[in-house]
């Protein structure tokens, strides 16, 4: 039985070449392949520049909005998500949001593409499943483990889901500068959050994967479909690692700390 591998896409050609195990090419018919729903600008959405901003959680977004509360700033409600262009000087900064899960990510990543932004940086929340990362401590995830069924319909040349290195870098520069300690690797995205098993957990520890979050695979999927770079910044928000839960949402570090994120990121874009 053959298995699949992965699709590859090629943005100019009269048709998709897809690429099987065992060496073996077919061709599918582009109209066949089409989407019948596309992402697209209307004349009514705002125009964006080449970075966004979004903010996963909503008490982010919020925070966010709230710095700039005395700026010329509108608020363009899309249905499922929001971008509040706000203007600095001469910038304006795209804060978008808030997205919970895969398939609401990725519907806002699309959008968000369709109106310009090329950059992405991407602004979370993460359980921690190894001992030596806490709550509010900062991580930058590489690469992902894809556990959503989003990123599935989104064929890619890639191994493993992984973000841009070059904004991954630029990050990590920006956090050094400002005093910061950041842990860099891979990131487990899960669409059952009250499936994260005791199994599941000791297994991925073990494996060195540094936390659990519910978008981040299938975002880095995407970018890498659509051709845009994207970069993130999570901060721990609870504990796994010692197979029992700890929340630390109400925590002051962990308050402390993902206004920090926010306010590193605004100051990439600008702000």
């Amino acid at each position: 039985m053959l298995r699949y591998q992965s699709i590859i896409c090629h943005p100019f050609g009269e048709d998709l070449r897809c690429r099987f195990l065992g060496d073996r090419d077919l061709k599918v018919s582009m109209k066949d392949d089409e989407c019948i729903i596309r992402p697209r600008k209307t004349g009514t959405d705002p125009v964006i520049g080449q970075d966004a901003l979004m903010a996963l959680i909503p008490q982010d977004l919020e925070y966010l909005v709230r710095l700039y509360a005395g700026r010329e700033q509108t608020c363009h409600d899309l249905g499922f998500f929001r971008i509040h262009r706000v203007v600095t000087g001469t910038a304006v900064l795209p804060l978008c949001g808030p997205f919970v899960g895969a398939p609401q990510a990725v519907m806002g990543l699309e959008k968000i593409i369709a109106l310009g932004a090329n950059r992405l940086w991407v602004l979370g929340w993460c359980g921690s499943l190894q001992s030596f990362l806490r709550v509010g401590d900062l991580v930058i995830p590489t690469s992902a483990i894809a556990e959503e069924g989003t990123s599935l319909h989104y064929p890619t040349l890639s191994e493993a889901p992984h973000t841009d290195h070059e904004l991954s870098l630029i990050l990590q520069e920006a956090l050094r500068k400002n005093g910061e300690i950041c842990t860099t690797g891979k990131v487990w995205t899960t669409d059952a959050p009250y499936r994260e098993t005791r199994r599941k957990v000791k297994s991925y520890q073990d494996e060195g994967v540094l936390a659990v979050e519910m978008e981040m695979s299938a975002l880095m999927t995407v970018a890498e479909y659509r051709g845009v770079k994207l970069a993130a910044l999570l901060v721990v928000s609870d504990e796994l690692f010692t197979l029992k839960w700890r929340a630390g949402f109400k925590d002051p570090v962990f308050n402390t700390k993902r206004e920090l994120a926010a306010r590193s990121l605004l100051g990439l874009l600008g702000g």
